[in-house]
C-alpha cells in the first residue's frame, strides 16, 4: 500500500475526536479574541490611571529630588498602578480562563503568589527599564528613538542572560533528566551537538500548566533546553527524542539572537511611531504630560502595547519561521518523524490543529499542527522513497 502523507496526517489529527477538536477550537479563538480584549482593557486602565490624577501629584511632590530618583519612583508607582487596576483582568485570562479549559491545575493560592511575585520584579525592572528611556528622550531630545532601539536590545540581551540564572528559578525547579533511557539518549544527542551535558534540563512546569511544553531559554553561558515534567510524562522516549532535537535545533540555529534582532528593530519602529504619536493619545486619555516625564508613563506604555499589537503578525511570522527550522533540524538530525507528528497532535489539545489561513498568519505563533503534521509525514515519506 502506498503512504500517503496527507491521510496519514489526517487519521493522527482526527484521532482527538470531534469533541476534544472542538474545544481546542473554542480555546483557541478564544484566546485570540483575548488580544482585543486586552488593547480594550489597557485602554480602560489607562483612562483610569490618568483620571485618577495620582501621578502628577506625586511628581509634584517629588520635584525637589534628583532627576533619576524622581523618574523611577513615579514611573514604578506608574506600573503599580495600571497593574493593581488591570490585576483583575490578570486574573481572568492566566488563572481562570485556563482552569476552566483545564489548561492548569494550579491552586489560585499558589497562581496569586507567583503572580504578585512576578508583578514585584516587573515593576522594579520595568520601572529601572523606562528610566533609561527616559534618559535617552532627556539626552537626545526628539531622536531619542533612535536610540531607544538599541537600548531595548541590549535590554533583551541582558535579561535573556540573567534570566535563567536570576529569575525562573523563582517560579520552578530546574534540574537535571533523571538517570535512565531518557537522560542517555538526551545526552547522546547533546553530545552530537556540541551541547554541554549541564545544559539539558526537567521542570515542573505542571506547577502552572498542563501543556505539552519545552523551551530553549539564556545566552551565551546560560543558554538552556528545558523539558517540561508534563511532556516527560506524557511521552515516550522518542517523542522525548523528537522534542529535544527540535529543542536542540532552535539552540544550534541561534534563534534567540535572530529574536533580539527582531525585538531591536521593531522597537525602533515602535519608539518612532511612538514619538509622533503620543500628543493625540495623551490628549484622548486627558493627560497633560508630555512625553519625557514619567507621569505620562500610562500612556506612552498603551501607544507602545497598541503599536505591537499591530505588529503582531510580524512577530508571529517570524517565530513560525524559526518553529520550521526547527522541526526541519530534528527531521534531519534526530529522524524520527513518526514520534515527532504524535508530539506534535498532543500540542492540540491548546492548538487548533486546523485554522483557517488567515487565522494562522495573524496569530498563530507556530505553524499549524496539521502543517507540522503534514511535513514530518512527507518527510517520512521521502525517507520510505530513499530506502526503496
Amino acid at each position: 500500500m502506498t503512504f500517503s502523507p496527507a491521510a496519514e496526517t489526517a487519521r493522527m489529527i482526527d484521532s482527538l475526536g470531534a469533541e476534544q477538536l472542538a474545544e481546542a477550537a473554542s480555546y483557541t479563538i478564544g484566546s485570540h479574541w483575548m488580544i482585543l480584549g486586552g488593547l480594550v482593557s489597557s485602554a480602560i486602565v489607562t483612562w483610569l490611571v490618568v483620571r485618577w490624577g495620582g501621578l502628577d501629584r506625586l511628581a509634584n511632590r517629588l520635584s525637589t529630588r534628583r532627576w533619576a530618583a524622581r523618574t523611577w519612583i513615579v514611573s514604578a508607582a506608574a506600573l503599580l498602578a495600571t497593574g493593581i487596576v488591570s490585576f483583575p483582568w490578570s486574573i481572568y485570562t492566566e488563572w481562570y480562563r485556563e482552569k476552566s479549559y483545564g489548561r492548569t491545575s494550579q491552586p489560585f493560592t499558589d497562581f496569586l503568589v507567583q503572580d504578585l511575585i512576578g508583578f514585584a520584579i516587573s515593576v522594579v525592572l520595568g520601572a529601572a527599564f523606562f528610566l533609561g528611556i527616559y534618559a535617552l528622550m532627556r539626552r537626545a531630545g526628539r531622536t531619542w528613538w533612535l536610540w531607544g532601539g538599541g537600548f531595548t536590545a541590549a535590554v533583551a540581551a541582558i535579561t535573556l542572560l540573567l534570566a535563567p540564572i536570576l529569575i525562573e528559578p523563582i517560579f520552578n525547579e530546574y534540574k537535571p533528566v533523571p538517570e535512565g533511557p531518557v537522560r542517555t539518549a538526551l545526552l547522546a544527542m547533546a553530545d552530537e551537538a556540541a551541547i554541554p551535558h549541564d545544559r539539558i534540563f526537567m521542570f515542573d512546569g505542571s506547577r502552572q500548566s498542563n501543556n505539552f511544553t519545552a523551551n530553549v531559554s539564556g545566552i551565551l553561558g546560560s543558554a538552556r533546553i528545558a523539558i517540561s515534567d508534563v511532556a516527560l510524562g506524557k511521552a515516550s522516549l522518542d517523542e522525548v527524542k523528537a522534542v529535544t532535537g527540535h529543542e536542540i535545533g532552535h539552540y544550534v540555529l541561534g534563534h534567540v539572537w535572530r529574536s533580539v534582532l527582531l525585538v531591536s528593530a521593531l522597537s525602533l519602529v515602535a519608539f518612532f511611531l511612538t514619538q509622533r504619536l503620543y500628543p493625540w493619545f495623551a490628549a484622548r486619555f486627558g493627560s497633560t504630560a508630555a512625553i519625557d516625564e514619567a507621569a505620562g508613563l500610562p500612556v506612552l506604555l498603551f501607544v507602545i502595547g497598541f503599536l505591537l499589537t499591530l505588529a503582531t503578525p510580524i512577530l508571529n511570522g517570524m517565530t513560525r519561521m524559526g518553529e520550521r527550522e526547527a522541526d526541519n533540524y530534528s527531521l534531519k538530525t534526530v529522524n524520527l518523524p513518526e514520534a515527532l507528528a504524535t508530539a506534535l497532535v498532543k500540542t492540540a489539545e491548546y492548538r487548533n490543529p486546523r485554522p483557517h489561513p488567515v487565522q494562522e498568519f495573524l496569530f498563530y505563533t507556530h505553524p499549524s499542527v496539521e502543517w507540522r503534521v503534514r511535513n514530518a509525514m512527507e518527510w517520512k515519506a521521502a525517507q520510505m522513497a530513499t530506502a526503496r
